[in-house]
């Protein structure tokens, strides 16, 4: 009957021994990922010990590397312009991999900045109606700061605008006579939008 009582002993360093299996007597020292993120390792000769020969290479720039550490990869972040249009990109930080460090600056006003993304450069002063009922709002120049050079024109007449401020429309509710017949219908108030 086996009782599996056998001794697996690696050649290079007898020490290393398993009873009853084969013994482990290489290691990759890549398994660990000593590079870390945008590095790529590679461990030419699997010994028994740690020599430290694992070759770490910038994934960006293969003609960067190290041998038994780390290599100083060299990453603009801004190189993939993440900011968008109108902004300028800093990267404080080109010598390791991604850390979502740079700063989006607006370029018409570099103290409204982001750190890892987009800044918010613009701003459509549209967006809280301003113009109210009855109105249609039109913002040209959508900028950071509120410029009130947004356009609010009558939609009942096109040529009745206002910039910077709701337009004087005029609107007769008695144009669409609902009183009906036989009846007078007075509207007081037609300088502004409908009030009913």
């Amino acid at each position: 009957s086996s009782q599996q009582d056998f001794v697996c002993s690696c050649t290079a360093d007898p020490t290393i021994k398993k009873i009853g299996a084969s013994a482990t007597c290489t290691q990759d020292e890549c398994a660990s990922n000593p590079c870390g993120t945008g590095q790529t390792c590679n461990d030419p000769v699997q010994t028994i010990r740690s020599l430290k020969d694992y070759t770490c290479t910038c994934d960006n720039d293969p003609t960067t590397k190290a041998t038994g550490a780390q290599a100083t990869c060299v990453l603009d972040e801004c190189a993939a312009m993440p900011c968008g249009t109108g902004q300028d990109c800093n990267d404080p930080d080109t010598k390791y991999s991604s850390q979502q460090d740079f700063v989006c600056s607006c370029t018409a006003d570099p103290t409204i900045k982001k750190i890892g993304a987009s800044a918010t450069c613009t701003q459509d002063e549209c967006a809280s109606n301003p113009c109210g009922t009855g109105q249609t709002c039109n913002d040209p120049v959508q900028t950071i700061r509120s410029l009130k050079d947004y356009t609010c024109t009558c939609d009942n007449d096109p040529v009745t605008k206002a910039t910077g401020a709701a337009a004087t429309c005029i609107l007769d509710e008695c144009a669409a006579t609902p009183c009906g017949a036989d009846q007078d219908c007075n509207d007081p108030n037609t300088k502004y939008s409908s009030q009913q």
